[in-house]
């Protein structure tokens, strides 16, 4: 029997009889795996889920805790999915998924995990705007985000790299590390403790894959190269998956991820740029637009050079952005509510001989 309390199962109260208990660690398409008292199980959806869902927020991903009706002979069915306690989502514009809930652009990335990984790498893709839009997601997930500069071994300069990483995210720890060389690996060891979940997250070509091979101690994923031209990388993860550490740890790895859409990030961005909201409550005048009113404390803050234009501009960008996806959400879930009621509306009507009761 396997120790589900390893994988931090049996948080919530024991399975109701005839259910076991178990944590979802892979996902490929529509089928599951998830580790349980008997070892690994692949398990499917009961039918129950698809037709209740209604975004894509109600389906397990990786890190899940679910309840499911074991099964000898074939895939066991998830038959419950229990509370998260933090989730990374972005906004998906390509609308994949199931046809009928595929209206909220939501996708979940991970869920219920400590600490959050935002990787990038040193060389020449290291970008300053990316790392502080993956670290308004991570703000928003509900996990402790932590920054992890890569391919130290390859970079020069690194130092001024990590003094511009801390000047955009303010108490948030930040740590150069090369999984070739393992420079750096021991410092990672304070968020990699037993029990604890860790979610990666970075383009593809950062260096995730090599990171895990090197705190696996083993090969576990398939190392591909970068282009030369432009030091990214090709995609070498391609499902999200759950891995055990052997300090105890686990470790949510995830595809590569060339856009990232803010969706639903309004704590985040407060969160991540809590230096530049602070600022409004010292305005003259409390619906101060901070464009041209006198009395502007953004105004002041940009002229003396209290606050860089550039984190101004990131900020206003990050807002107008979520903002969009949002109202984008409402409007497609708005549609779907509506177009399900004219359905329903239709059917009764067929039912009824065209006439309604």
């Amino acid at each position: 029997m396997i120790d589900l309390t390893l994988y931090g199962c049996h948080k919530n109260e024991p399975p109701p009889e005839g259910l076991i208990s178990g944590r979802v660690t892979e996902l490929q398409r529509e089928q599951y795996t998830a580790v349980t008292e008997f070892g690994e199980v692949t398990a499917e959806l009961k039918g129950t889920f698809l037709r209740d869902a209604v975004t894509r927020d109600d389906l397990p991903c990786v890190g899940d805790f679910v309840l499911l009706q074991y099964n000898t002979s074939g895939p066991s069915l998830i038959v419950t999915l229990l509370p998260r306690h933090s989730k990374f989502s972005r906004f998906d514009r390509s609308g994949h998924g199931y046809a009928h809930i595929k209206a909220n652009r939501e996708q979940i990335v991970a869920v219920n995990f400590d600490v959050v990984f935002i990787l990038s790498s040193l060389n020449r893709d290291f970008n300053l705007k990316r790392i502080a839009r993956y670290l308004t997601q991570a703000w928003q997930s509900g996990g402790q985000p932590v920054v992890v500069l890569t391919k130290a071994d390859l970079a020069e300069n690194n130092d001024s790299r990590l003094d511009a990483v801390r000047e955009i995210a303010p108490g948030v720890p930040v740590h150069a590390v090369s999984a070739y060389t393992r420079f750096g690996l021991e410092t990672l060891d304070e968020y990699l403790q037993p029990g604890k979940t860790v979610v990666f997250l970075g383009m593809s070509g950062v260096g995730k894959s090599s990171l895990l091979n090197a705190l696996m101690g083993r090969d576990v994923m398939t190392v591909k190269g970068i282009r030369e031209d432009d030091s990214r990388g090709r995609h070498t993860t391609t499902h999200r998956q759950l891995f055990m550490l052997p300090s105890g740890a686990m470790v949510i790895d995830t595809p590569g991820m060339r856009e990232l859409g803010l969706f639903g990030a309004d704590e985040g961005i407060s969160a991540g740029f809590s230096d530049v909201e602070e600022l409004f409550a010292r305005c003259r005048f409390a619906d101060c637009r901070h464009q041209t009113e006198p009395g502007c404390a953004v105004l002041a803050a940009l002229e003396d050079g209290t606050l860089r234009r550039k984190r101004w501009e990131q900020y206003l960008a990050q807002r107008k952005e979520n903002k969009y996806a949002d109202d984008r959400t409402g409007y497609l879930t708005d549609k779907r509510t509506r177009n399900k009621s004219i359905a329903l509306w239709s059917k009764e009507m067929k039912k009824n001989g065209g006439i309604r009761k």
